[in-house]
């Protein structure tokens, strides 16, 4: 028996799209392209956007951009900060709302895989694979740059919406985990 090739693709199409639950209509299935965004400000005093609410960690003037892309089944994530505190750690997070007029408007940090108890300091949810951290260390200008990858994209029905700049690097303690301290300023991201 004689089988071309584009018969046996058709049937594993149809097949794959029955076992997605789609319909085996014969059109070929649209794959959503891999997302990129940037977002990038000059943080004014608050409520202005971006805001920073510790002008002394983040000057007022003080810049912040970040890019983020899906490819796959992972997230790559940058952030590029100018204007900061010379020679300082700061932590910084993908937190679940966009920035508002208060630091715990942008609420919890984006978990893929959401820790049940609130807040969450329990490192087997709050640790740099389920979270997006972009912790830095500014240098002599106050400029500084983090890069986070993680193992997965964001779900389609939730994403996170902004990245905080916390006052201290980010702990891994157990009781602590994820904790860095106040929330310095924030840049409002569509992620």
């Amino acid at each position: 028996m004689h089988v071309s090739l584009t018969a046996v693709a058709t049937a594993l199409s149809v097949t794959a799209l029955v076992a997605c639950g789609g319909a085996a209509t014969g059109a070929v299935p649209v794959v959503e392209a891999d997302r990129n965004v940037t977002a990038q400000g000059t943080f004014a005093a608050a409520p202005a956007t971006p805001p920073t609410y510790d002008s002394t960690l983040v000057p007022v003037g003080a810049t912040a951009s970040v890019t983020a892309g899906e490819a796959g089944t992972s997230t790559n994530v940058t952030l590029e900060v100018t204007g900061l505190q010379p020679n300082r750690q700061y932590g910084a997070h993908a937190h679940t709302k966009p920035c508002g007029g208060d630091g715990k408007d942008a609420g919890p940090h984006f978990q893929f895989k959401p820790d049940p108890v609130t807040p969450s300091v329990d490192p087997a949810y709050a640790n740099n694979v389920n979270e997006i951290w972009l912790d830095f260390t500014t240098d002599a200008a106050g400029a500084g740059r983090a890069t986070a990858t993680v193992p997965w994209v964001f779900p389609a029905d939730r994403r996170a919406a902004s990245v905080i700049i916390h006052a201290m690097s980010t702990s891994t303690e157990p009781g602590k985990a994820g904790g860095a301290g106040n929330r310095a300023a924030c840049l409002t991201v569509g992620f």
